[in-house]
């Protein structure tokens, strides 16, 4: 059979015409084509994030002093109140009873005074004559003494009655937000009722967060030349990620180390305004900042310091730390070890490992081998990401 020598060297040629682009796609590629931008010195705003909670900075426990009924409930659960705003009123007939009863008893005692003095002016004038004596005139002494004794005695009831009187309007001590009342209108109420509700402050409000005795140390050295607390503001950001526009100031650190935890407490105080100024009666939800809850809490330099600044997404790590790669005169990648600082979410700090101008691979990271040659291009950093928070453990 003659053609079949044919059919197979032309069967062999069509295999290679198409498998020569597939061949093709596994050849050499040349270098990868990475984004680089330059380590360059800028002003950065160190950053350090904890984990805090809300709380305010007083809190009362409103109780009643006398007992009686409830008459009056005088506000609405949830409401803002003033300093001195009278809140509950309780009944006042058995008091107000009491204060008569202590004045006529003033009243009595001035008259037993009165007539004491009379008698003893009396015996003074006696002892001048045959008819008086000493006896007499030191009897009449100590009676006027006893009177005048015993109205003290009852002035002192009084003002003790009015007191009472008084106790039986219960206002508020501080400026603050009124919870639920423990007890309502009818109600018997007295020293040992507990809590008739609970006022607590406003604004400014107080965020607590405990940082552990390393971190303490390295803040210390950080910012003990610049001011020590004062060169540190703090910021606050809500769960849903939103930052709180108004920032605070540290007013606390404790001085001892929990020995549990080995952490050290920290409280700042932050501003909390009326979200509606003018409002006379505000209600909950008015205010940002709300007792109890769980917030970020970031402390800032309060003044940007010069630092070598790169994308966050040029930095790499493996088990001996963070690195970079660097392009060296022949565009070949070089692993450089740096030591990361604290700052933006977005932007990674340098402290070692670079001095400036090094062009940093920012771009197509995961292509790139040490001592490999790169195609690079400039790459512009993407903007900043509103709300992010940095890495755990405070690095920025």
């Amino acid at each position: 059979m003659p053609p079949t020598p044919l059919r197979a060297p032309a069967a062999a040629l069509a295999f290679v015409l198409a498998a020569g682009p597939a061949l093709a796609q596994f050849g050499p590629q040349g270098p990868p084509a990475v984004g680089i931008v330059t380590a360059d010195r800028r002003p950065i705003t160190e950053t350090t994030e904890f984990v805090g909670r809300i709380e305010s900075t007083d809190r009362v426990g409103l109780r009643a002093r006398v007992s009686g009924f409830i008459q009056e409930i005088a506000f609405r659960e949830g409401q803002e109140v003033e300093q001195g705003q009278v809140l509950y009123r309780l009944e006042r007939a058995p008091f107000e009873a009491e204060v008569a009863r202590q004045q006529a008893s003033i009243a009595s005692a001035q008259a037993t005074l009165t007539n004491a003095r009379i008698s003893l002016d009396r015996a003074r004038d006696l002892l001048r004559t045959p008819a008086g004596t000493q006896a007499r005139v030191d009897d009449a002494v100590a009676a006027e003494r006893t009177g005048a004794a015993q109205l003290l005695g009852a002035q002192a009831a009084l003002r003790a009655a009015q007191i009472n009187l008084d106790y039986t309007e219960i206002a508020a001590p501080i400026a603050g937000r009124i919870g639920r009342t423990n007890f309502t209108l009818g109600n018997v109420v007295g020293l040992d009722s507990g809590a008739l509700a609970t006022i607590v402050s406003q604004d400014p409000m107080r965020v607590a967060f405990p940082i552990s005795a390393r971190q303490a140390g390295e803040l210390r050295t950080r910012f003990e030349a610049r001011g020590g607390a004062d060169a540190v503001r703090v910021r606050v950001r809500f769960s849903d990620g939103t930052m709180y526009p108004e920032p605070g100031r540290v007013v606390f650190i404790d001085p001892s180390v929990d020995r549990n935890t080995d952490t050290l407490l920290v409280r700042a105080l932050i501003p909390n305004p009326l979200r509606q100024a003018g409002s006379n009666s505000p209600e909950v939800g008015d205010r940002p900042l709300v007792d109890g809850q769980f917030v970020s809490v970031l402390m800032e330099g309060a003044e940007p310091v010069q630092a070598i600044a790169i994308p966050r997404a040029a930095v790499l790590q493996d088990q001996q730390g963070s690195y970079v790669f660097i392009l060296d005169a022949e565009n070949k990648a070089q692993r450089r070890n740096v030591t990361l600082g604290r700052g933006p979410a977005d932007t990674a700090v340098i402290e070692r490992g670079l001095e400036g101008g090094e062009r940093v691979v920012a771009e197509g990271v995961q292509r790139v081998r040490p001592g490999q040659p790169v195609n690079p291009a400039p790459v512009s950093a993407p903007p900043p990401t509103p709300g992010a928070s940095p890495p755990a453990g405070g690095r920025g």
